[in-house]
């Protein structure tokens, strides 16, 4: 996988959320966005995607596929790195030869998008079972053998020390990091999202940690910014990347970052991500917002999310009284085809449904 700028550890996005789905026209114009902001890959893994969950054995329909192919000619053109995040959805639960032939056969569909970037994905899934990461490392093998992508991203079930993770999907088994260290090709990258599912940060006592668990550097899996679980369904997260992400260039493989569902929102966000890299111990977040802000939606609007970040990210729509959303409502209506702002007027009228196939927050 091609490094960004100055030789930091390749970062990108995830379009990995619950929930409302972004249009194929957001996606493309995303190219240009991450082309600009020195991001250098995206990967198509939205959950709303049966084929490439809970129908994974089937290739898409002819108009979906045909999309996913001016796609990934979008973000070619653009130099942006191309993935696809496929969960084969429980395929350990059948042990059939028929599961691994309709793998192969999935994966050679995929290949026909010529991905730089497979990623496959076991999160979301039953894990306690006798010998899963043996199996797991078994899949990755013949999938990643089978691809005809440059890198190969592998997403354990458990990829947190997170106890919602256990709670939700069963105990862990025993040694089961520890396997992934010895038997997973060190070629193949891990994912993982930190202390908790959604971190605010990581350590680098914890990124440390993690790097000797599984055998290798952890590809982060940033769950910020993104608004999926019933929490935090009812924020909108603008703010820039914290300080502590401007120490990560040597402790990480990599860092996707999974946007919320508004998607021209999260350009706000995302954007701080490259000057937390580069910027290192001079990055700011505080002023990484304003000028962000200021640049992306304009300064009217840039000087009211300064003022109402507390309303729109920390109280939640929740709290919000009517009388609130209705002044936060004509505030933004105020900016007419602003996209930024139709974005979070459409949250204020409800329009973003927590989706409860979101197991974890």
């Amino acid at each position: 996988m091609q490094k960004n700028h100055n030789d930091v550890a390749p970062y990108g996005i995830i379009e990995g959320f619950f929930g409302r789905s972004w249009s194929w026209e957001i996606r493309k114009k995303y190219a240009q966005f991450l082309a600009r902001h020195q991001y250098s890959f995206y990967i198509y893994a939205p959950k709303s995607d049966k084929q490439l969950r809970k129908h994974w054995q089937e290739d898409w329909a002819h108009d979906e596929k045909n999309a996913l192919v001016d796609l990934r000619q979008t973000y070619s053109d653009a130099g942006i790195q191309f993935g696809i995040g496929l969960s084969p959805h429980e395929i350990y639960l059948d042990p059939s030869n028929n599961q691994r032939a309709q793998l192969d056969q999935r994966i050679r569909q995929i290949n026909q998008l010529e991905p730089d970037i497979l990623c496959i994905l076991f999160d979301d899934m039953r894990g306690d079972i006798p010998g899963l990461a043996q199996i797991q490392t078994d899949i990755a093998h013949q999938a990643a053998a089978a691809s005809n992508a440059k890198k190969i991203i592998f997403c354990p079930t458990y990829y947190s020390f997170d106890p919602v993770l256990e709670k939700v999907f069963g105990t862990m088994p025993e040694n089961y990091w520890q396997t992934f260290a010895q038997q997973l090709d060190k070629s193949i990258d891990i994912f993982w999202t930190g202390e908790k599912v959604c971190s605010p940060n990581y350590s680098p006592e914890h990124l440390a940690q993690v790097t000797e668990l599984i055998g290798r550097k952890p590809f982060l899996w940033d769950n910020y910014p993104v608004n999926d679980g019933a929490v935090k369904s009812n924020l909108l997260q603008l703010r820039a990347f914290d300080k502590g992400h401007s120490q990560l260039a040597d402790k990480v493989a990599g860092h996707a970052v999974n946007p919320m569902n508004q998607a021209w929102l999260s350009q706000i966000p995302l954007a701080s991500l490259p000057l937390a890299y580069h910027e290192q111990e001079n990055y700011s977040p505080e002023q990484a917002f304003a000028a962000i802000s200021n640049d992306l939606c304009g300064e009217p609007m840039a000087t009211a999310l300064l003022r109402d970040i507390h309303q729109l990210q920390d109280r939640g729509l929740k709290n919000l009284t009517e009388t609130d959303r209705q002044t936060l409502r004509e505030t933004y209506q105020g900016f007419g085809n602003n996209p930024y702002a139709q974005e979070i007027v459409a949250w204020l009228n409800d329009e973003y449904q927590f989706d409860p196939a979101c197991l974890t927050e």
